[in-house]
């Protein structure tokens, strides 16, 4: 009798605790759900980037620069519904920006442009990484997107600033000077090799 007692008193423990611990799973995951909503919603509706070209050379490249072309579109197509949307959009952001700095126009293929497009690849793999990860910091998500929007701008102002100095003509002599100027023509200062045979 004691042994029933004990085993239908050890059941009844058991059968307790399994409903609390059920409970207790079903109250997380809700918590869990709605986290994922909200942060859902902030990114929803932070998600705005800027891709209307600022000046009439980022208007000229959307039709000659099929990279730039590419990216401002993705850019301007807004996933919907879930998270996972945003994350196949940011991936797919990163792909394209990373295509920018691999297919660079010649006019533009200088340090300065360099070095924005760098920059702009840099926020938006952030903005990947940010965005994949298990407890999404939605806050970093939204400055990382003013960000992109900044670096978007910078660039699109140094390429509209590198095509009107193109414009400007050069002055006589201008030409031969900056030749001079330019280290990669300039004669090497090496000493010769004493053990080397000497040409005449």
């Amino acid at each position: 009798m004691k042994f029933k007692f004990i085993y239908l008193f050890s059941l009844v423990f058991v059968l307790f605790s399994c409903k609390n611990d059920t409970e207790k799973r079903l109250v997380e995951t809700e918590k869990a759900a709605k986290k994922k909503e909200v942060i859902f919603e902030n990114i929803n509706k932070g998600w705005v980037f800027n891709t209307n070209p600022i000046n009439a050379t980022s208007k000229a490249n959307t039709l000659s620069w099929n990279e730039w072309r590419l990216f401002l579109a993705e850019l301007d197509q807004k996933p919907k519904r879930t998270i996972g949307a945003f994350q196949k959009k940011s991936t797919e952001l990163s792909k394209k920006a990373m295509a920018l700095n691999n297919f660079t126009p010649v006019e533009f293929n200088k340090p300065q442009i360099k070095a924005r497009i760098s920059t702009l690849v840099t926020k938006v793999r952030m903005l990947d990484l940010f965005i994949h990860l298990n407890d999404i910091p939605d806050q970093k998500v939204l400055v990382l997107v003013g960000e992109i929007n900044e670096e978007l701008v910078s660039l699109q102002n140094q390429m509209d600033k590198i095509v009107q100095k193109s414009k400007i003509p050069l002055e006589e002599g201008e030409s031969d000077l900056l030749k001079m100027l330019d280290t990669a023509r300039a004669i090497p200062n090496v000493k010769p090799d004493p053990n080397l045979p000497h040409v005449e």
